[in-house]
């Protein structure tokens, strides 16, 4: 661009320049109006014509959410700044309200990144919903969604990140001690990105969108992780722009003046439109070293979906990734599951001795029901829902039915010995991805089907646990010849609220 062109254009820069100051000055006074007003000064501006106006709008809008996702942050770090005892005391008054502080939905997810080309939403930290949920501290969920032909800007996170491609086809490229890995990866595809290493990734699919489910484990704040971004300049940000000009100019060997031009350019956002040059020239990247299954030391990605699965019947499959199968999941006590449940059908009850399990709906519809000793006993003396057990006053524990809505997006958490079973809806099937925290050493226990813990109880045991004789009870637990998938209920469920499911 020449120098003239620049002079020409210098008076609408500075013009939008200052509207947005005008925006900023009435989000100190003001509250909802001040998008309205940021809007007005747009179309009243003589010197705009429709297309400058529209764009002026559309970046009021984008100061807008920006700013009040900025606010909703701080007031998290706010509460999350605060002392333990302040913090649980708040959690448990809204559990009172709360019918359930393991099921987590959109209003629960944050945008740290969100250009015309693509989002990357987190979800809010597990411990700040409830502290039932304080095991998980140190564990953050977040999908990232990219359209077709897009780049990823490189980054580096302090936190340890395993990721699952859920959709689509993409280039991820790792960049460590002076060599540059690149892996072409596909739905089903597993890869671990360790704490501080350079990543970035593309959308290498002409018509369908990338999207790849993560689970991240901070290594510096417990439950805070960051993106660093080198590459940039003012969106996203550089880090180098937080160093003084003297510093980069003496590390660097460049003079300032080409340093600021540099720095001052990338303002797509860090996901932008690529050519189709580019984005073949970045597929087509050697995979190095090459991909190893089930075994061995290859630093790249493993498909979930090339091995076989580990429960399989007409009502869904399972297909697990232990840390024995895979070494990058080994320190890190990590298991990651995808469950396909048919539609009607259910998986459960059962419960994990050890592993707390964090699932993420990709698709599909459907609900699930788990067993709780914790909430409120106010709850728990409410009479039970969807055709359970009525109760009376006992000593022990009492068990709530906690149960949940599931849909695309959604997330929710079974507790390591909490009893639990999900249920596809009778129109689609119900495809759920999972990772199960502290996984060395668990064990899944059926309370359903051949295999059912009951099943193993000596004749006596039977006979006295259930106050039955022990025949009665085998003919109960030795009815069902499946395991783990089962058909589903054939009636109508409903939540706690009397709400129904289907």
């Amino acid at each position: 661009m020449t120098i003239m062109a620049l002079k020409a254009k210098a008076p609408l820069v500075i013009l939008l320049l200052s509207l947005f100051v005008i925006c900023a000055s009435l989000a100190l006074a003001t509250q909802d109006p001040e998008l309205k007003q940021c809007k007005h000064q747009c179309r009243h501006q003589r010197q705009f014509d429709e297309q400058q106006q529209e764009e002026c709008e559309r970046r009021c809008e984008e100061y807008h959410r920006e700013k009040k996702e900025r606010e909703r942050a701080e007031r998290r770090r706010g509460q999350e700044g605060s002392s333990e005892s302040e913090r649980y005391e708040g959690e448990e008054s809204e559990e009172e309200e709360e019918t359930n502080p393991y099921l987590f939905e959109d209003e629960h997810f944050e945008s740290r990144v969100r250009t015309e080309e693509g989002t990357d939403k987190i979800l809010e930290k597990f411990s700040r919903r409830s502290k039932l949920l304080r095991g998980l501290e140190n564990y953050r969920v977040a999908i990232l969604e990219a359209n077709p032909h897009t780049f990823v800007a490189p980054a580096h996170f302090d936190a340890e990140i395993v990721l699952f491609v859920a959709k689509g086809r993409g280039t991820i490229t790792l960049v460590r001690e002076e060599k540059r890995e690149s892996f072409n990866v596909e739905h089903g595809d597993i890869m671990r990105v360790p704490a501080g290493t350079p990543v970035y990734m593309i959308n290498r699919d002409n018509n369908e969108k990338l999207c790849v489910v993560k689970i991240l484990q901070p290594v510096f704040l417990p439950g805070h992780f960051e993106a660093f971004h080198g590459a940039g300049g003012e969106d996203p940000e550089s880090f180098y722009r937080a160093f003084s000009l003297e510093i980069l100019e003496a590390a660097l060997r460049t003079r300032r003046d080409e340093l600021e031009r540099l720095f001052g350019k990338q303002r797509q956002g860090a996901i932008m439109k690529a050519s189709k040059e580019q984005i073949r020239s970045l597929s087509e990247q050697e995979e190095f070293p090459a991909r190893i299954w089930p075994f061995g030391d290859s630093s790249g990605p493993f498909n979930l979906f090339r091995r076989r699965p580990s429960q399989s019947n007409q009502f869904g499959r399972l297909y697990e990734a232990h840390p024995n199968d895979f070494k990058q999941l080994q320190d890190l006590d990590l298991i990651v599951s995808f469950a396909n449940i048919t539609k009607g059908s259910m998986a459960g009850p059962y419960y994990n001795s050890r592993a707390t399990k964090i699932s993420v709906v990709l698709d599909g519809e459907g609900y699930f029901e788990m067993a709780s000793p914790h909430l409120s006993s106010a709850g728990s003396r409410r009479h039970r829902g969807g055709g359970g057990f009525s109760e009376r006053r006992k000593v022990g524990p009492t068990y709530q039915k906690v149960s949940g809505r599931l849909r695309r997006g959604v997330v929710f958490v079974t507790p390591a010995g909490h009893p639990v079973a999900v249920v596809a809806s009778r129109h689609n099937n119900l495809q759920v991805l999972c990772f199960e925290v502290n996984a060395q050493g668990n064990i899944r226990f059926p309370l359903a089907g051949k295999r059912n813990i009951v099943n193993d109880f000596e004749k006596e045991a039977k006979e006295l646990a259930f106050n039955s004789p022990a025949r009665e009870v085998e003919r109960i637990f030795r009815n069902q010849d499946e395991e783990f998938f089962f058909p589903g209920p054939n009636g109508q469920r409903h939540d706690e609220r009397g709400r129904a499911f289907e």
